[in-house]
């Protein structure tokens, strides 16, 4: 395999790799409880799944 010839400087380095970021993870609102969730999670609040009740209250408390 092909080798560098020379060094690569910190500079250059950073400059590459500036624009290497994370990003905010995407946030909406529940349809039941309008509080902010992950998208395609269940809510953590009410525990529904569009609009249909995945976890019960007891479930929750219990994970927790």
């Amino acid at each position: 395999m092909a080798e560098p010839k020379k060094k690569t400087s910190k500079a250059n380095t950073r400059s590459r790799r500036h624009q290497i970021k994370m990003t905010k993870p995407a946030m909406i609102y529940c349809e039941k409880c309008h509080q902010p969730k992950l998208r395609h999670h269940v809510c953590a609040v009410c525990g529904t799944y569009k609009s249909k009740a995945v976890l019960t209250m007891q479930e929750t408390a219990e994970e927790k």
